[in-house]
């Protein structure tokens, strides 16, 4: 599941960044088009196990983005993962962390949510913190007020645009690494 806000006025917000990394997954894993479900942008499908060495074994995943502001998030997930019948820890969360720099990405299972309210509704709707998590940094501002962090976050980026499509790439790698390592 990817994290963000909907609507086009927020499409390259540093909060989006989890929509970006559900988009890129979605393309490099050849699934469909998203269609309205869980009152998000769902789709599912089968990838990899072509048969070949090296090849990750074949998964069936879905990719969510709620389409609920990102502060109720829990509200798309939580029906998500009871239809879906899916155990809290093949559930992974890609969402912007302030608390890493820009670029840098780490996954980690349950953790502190840092006052992250995106993802305090998805632990309340999950019922827990088992979930994995894929940390974007998406870099912090000078200053820890409230509004002008709120404005950082719902700030487009101000990296080079190759600079986020590596943080994208990086990000995906990490998912892909979550997802594929599992039995």
């Amino acid at each position: 599941m990817g994290l963000g806000n909907p609507g086009r006025e927020h499409a390259h917000d540093r909060h989006n960044v989890g929509f970006m990394v559900a988009e890129r997954l979605r393309e490099r894993w050849g699934l469909g088009a998203p269609r309205t479900r869980f009152r998000g942008r769902f789709v599912e499908g089968r990838v990899g196990g072509a048969g070949f060495p090296g090849e990750p074994p074949p998964r069936r995943v879905a990719l969510l983005c709620p389409q609920t502001y990102m502060n109720d998030a829990g509200r798309s997930v939580g029906p998500a993962r009871g239809a879906l019948r899916l155990a809290l820890e093949q559930v992974v969360v890609v969402h912007d962390e302030i608390d890493l720099p820009f670029g840098e990405v780490r996954a980690r299972v349950g953790g502190g949510l840092a006052g992250h309210n995106g993802l305090k509704s998805v632990r309340a709707a999950l019922g827990g913190e088992g979930f994995s998590r894929v940390r974007v940094g998406v870099g912090r501002p000078d200053s820890t007020d409230p509004e002008v962090v709120s404005s950082w976050v719902l700030g487009r980026f101000r990296e080079p645009d190759a600079e986020v499509a590596r943080l994208v790439a990086g990000a995906c790698e990490q998912v892909e690494a979550i997802v594929f390592a599992r039995p």
